[in-house]
């Protein structure tokens, strides 16, 4: 009980130095993941980096706020389950409280050295070594964990080829031999960015709100529902093409127009995805804390703790995230705006994907697998391979590394404030 004992404006301690984690935990979600969203923009000269930062800050903060409850279950109670500590709740909060730690820790690192690893990966990496430390590697659940690394391949490869496949009919039907069909490629691409948009708004920023309305929307309604919206959007966005691009305009203008809203898209995806890794251990530590008070509370993710991860991750991306975006634009790919619009139309529809199916992938995985994959349409040459390795490196000691410094830092946390 004295864990919780102590508080700050009716808050338990505990909590509130949980929350702060959470909050450092998010800012380098957003220092680092940022260039999930917008590096594309920035390295193809569509966007400069205070417009991208501006323009992601926003749909960041929305998709975080308003969509980031249902991955959060994952990483609050899908790795381990909060049920295993019933009676040592102390445990399971300094665990969630070194998880948290070291996922800011490592991410703040690596965003200031402009490695963009996997946060999802960093912080899953950091409950299985607490939870191996704490419970033992048989109380983890590793199908869980399996899935998550599996998305290490599925996500780059799916959207690496499909970015691919979107890149080279560009090339060859639109930007080298200038097709017939050029009209009706350029539409349907604006068509699947239109419905990429859709989708995600629908079966995730306004998930909540259907909810409380008691609105059942299936799948299947979802996909019909975008395709309408998409149809309108194709109809829009072509009447203002028109009206704003001369005839002897080339295409990649195009391609850097709808680029805008693509990258809105990316960023309301990733932040609906990726704050689950800065709040879902915190909202572990918010349930454990009121168990031991023997109060109520809500098994939903509370609001007031989406609306930390949100502002974390919006400062996060402002004030360090630059650095991140400038190796996804610059470092690995020489971008045009149809080629920042093909790795970004490829991500949005793989991110959708796992999003409805509640799985925490890696949108640094999505975006840079599709940057290669577009990269590789061009020629192996015209890949930065050292840039790729040095990424890839930092992708694979990212788990390790969290895990390490879980471990460390339950181990101080325990023998500090337990007596």
């Amino acid at each position: 009980m004295a864990l919780v004992e102590l508080t700050i404006f009716g808050i338990p301690l505990i909590l509130f130095s949980a929350a702060m984690l959470g909050f450092f935990t998010a800012y380098g979600v957003g220092a680092n993941d940022v260039a999930n969203a917008m590096g594309t923009s920035v390295g193809s000269k569509v966007l400069t980096v205070s417009q991208a930062v501006l323009i992601a800050a926003i749909f960041e903060f929305l998709g975080a706020f308003f969509a980031g409850g249902g991955v959060t279950q994952t990483i609050r109670k899908g790795v381990i389950d909060p049920e295993l500590f019933i009676g040592q709740q102390e445990i399971l909060i300094y665990g969630m409280i070194s998880s948290l730690f070291a996922a800011g820790v490592w991410l703040l690192v690596a965003s200031i050295r402009g490695w963009p690893v996997s946060t999802t990966h960093t912080i899953v990496g950091a409950i299985v070594g607490f939870g191996i430390y704490a419970l033992g590697s048989d109380k983890i659940n590793w199908s869980v964990v399996g899935n998550i690394s599996l998305s290490w391949l599925t996500s780059p490869i799916s959207s690496g080829l499909l970015a691919a496949l979107i890149y080279w009919i560009c090339k060859e039907f639109i930007i080298t031999k200038q097709s017939k069909f050029q009209f009706l490629i350029i539409n349907f691409y604006i068509f699947l960015a239109g419905f990429a948009i859709s989708l995600i708004t629908i079966t995730k920023g306004l998930k909540n709100i259907l909810k409380d309305s008691e609105v059942v929307l299936t799948f299947s309604d979802s996909v019909a529902y975008s395709v309408i919206s998409a149809i309108v959007f194709t109809f829009l966005f072509y009447s203002f093409s028109r009206s704003r691009l001369s005839k002897n305009q080339s295409s990649e203008s195009q391609f850097a127009y709808l680029m805008i809203f693509t990258s809105c898209a990316v960023a309301f995806a990733h932040g609906s995805n990726d704050v689950a890794n800065a709040i879902g251990p915190l909202a572990a530590v918010y349930q454990a804390s009121y168990e031991l008070l023997g109060q109520s509370y809500n098994s939903e993710t509370p609001l007031w703790i989406l609306l930390l991860g949100a502002v974390g991750i919006v400062i996060g991306l402002a004030t360090l995230g630059y650095r991140v975006m400038k190796t996804i634009g610059e470092r690995i790919v020489t971008l045009t705006p149809s080629k920042g619009f093909s790795a970004q139309l490829s991500a949005a529809l793989t991110v959708v994907l796992a999003s409805q199916l509640n799985m925490p992938v890696s949108t640094t995985h999505t975006l840079v697998g599709a940057v290669i994959g577009i990269g590789l349409v061009e020629g192996i040459k015209s890949v930065n391979l050292a840039s790729v390795r040095t990424i890839f490196v930092s992708w694979i000691v990212t788990l390790p590394i969290g895990a390490a410094l879980s471990i460390i830092f339950l181990e101080l946390f325990m023998n500090l404030f337990t007596y």
